[in-house]
């Protein structure tokens, strides 16, 4: 088992090691640094992505220092830090990612009294902001091309259309959608709600759109799926191709986006992040506001909800057409 692995299964309780032996060797001088650096994962991280991520970049920087002879916590300067981001090679908000996992480890061990100061925290990253995002989206007609090539003669295309069409008419987060039980389909005042289970433990509820409840309802009858506790979006078992009862992976979402897109012929690089990009922009295109855009999609910025706006700064084809040489 790597590094990343005891921490990550450390963390989650489920591995039967010590703690001294799931941290990278840099933050095992001491028990109290060995004991404070497993507790910032075990205790202050709740994000299993978050934690995967700052994992990794602890370990990392663990082994840079191993080659370089700096063998213990106390001996990282600022300069240590610096030179590893310097060296990184990776994009700027990757490199910035990694800063700010190891700002926040070095502040946990300074308020445990572990360290004196915070290395990383004189440390620059590089500067990167954005106004729009880069996650690629599909316009209406290629949306609708898509959800109408699948094939709903088997649970597993009612299955398909109803998440698909549930990302991009709620414009929830696929870890939130596949995070979704039978039960967060509810009926309030007559109508259709969702409930999606959030990031940090928020619990986000929005209007079903009538296309949507028509999908879900079709899929859960079809499905014959009557628990309320049961998840919704199920992976398939390998032998009889049927609901297996456990929730679909993120992995295996990303793969039937692909195999649904090349299917309908979409040769735009969809993800699952895409259909959020997508009902963002379409319901701001059809005269939406952006308020009540950022409310739906659960953001705490509407600066944030600007960045899935893809109607502005579009130059079509034919604009670059009018280029007569």
């Amino acid at each position: 088992m790597s590094e990343h692995e005891r921490i990550v299964s450390s963390a989650r309780g489920v591995a039967a090691v010590g703690y001294k032996s799931s941290v990278p060797a840099l933050f095992r001088g001491d028990e109290a640094c060995a004991r404070r650096t497993f507790e910032f994962f075990t205790v202050n991280i709740r994000n299993q992505n978050t934690r995967k991520a700052y994992a990794r970049a602890a370990i990392d920087f663990a082994a840079w220092c191993e080659k370089r002879a700096v063998r213990d916590i106390g001996q990282v300067e600022p300069v240590h830090v610096a030179a590893y981001i310097e060296g990184l090679g990776l994009a700027a908000p990757s490199v910035k990612q990694r800063l700010a996992a190891l700002r926040m480890l070095f502040d946990w061990l300074v308020v445990g009294q572990v360290l004196s100061m915070n290395p990383a925290g004189s440390v620059r990253g590089p500067r990167f902001s954005v106004s729009k995002g880069r996650t690629q989206v599909l316009n209406a007609e290629e949306a609708r091309a898509l959800l109408d090539s699948i094939d709903t003669n088997d649970i597993i295309g009612l299955r398909d259309r109803a998440l698909i069409g549930l990302m991009i008419y709620t414009f929830a987060r696929v870890g939130a959608a596949i995070g979704m039980t039978v039960g967060d389909v509810y009926v309030q005042g007559r109508r259709t709600w969702i409930r999606l289970h959030e990031k940090g433990g928020k619990v986000h509820e929005v209007p079903c759109h009538s296309q949507l409840e028509a999908w879900l309802h079709a899929y859960v009858d079809g499905a014959s799926i009557s628990d309320c506790r049961g998840v919704l979006f199920q992976s398939v078992t390998g032998r009889s191709g049927g609901l297996s009862g456990k929730a679909m992976a993120q992995a295996d979402v990303f793969r039937m986006i692909g195999r649904r897109a090349m299917a309908a012929g979409i040769r735009t690089r969809v993800g699952c992040h895409s259909f959020r990009a997508t009902g963002i922009t379409e319901y701001l295109r059809s005269g939406g506001l952006l308020e009540v855009a950022q409310a739906m999609a659960g953001h705490e910025s509407a600066r944030t909800t600007g960045l899935y706006d893809r109607r502005s700064g579009q130059v079509t084809h034919r604009e670059v057409e009018r280029i007569s040489i």
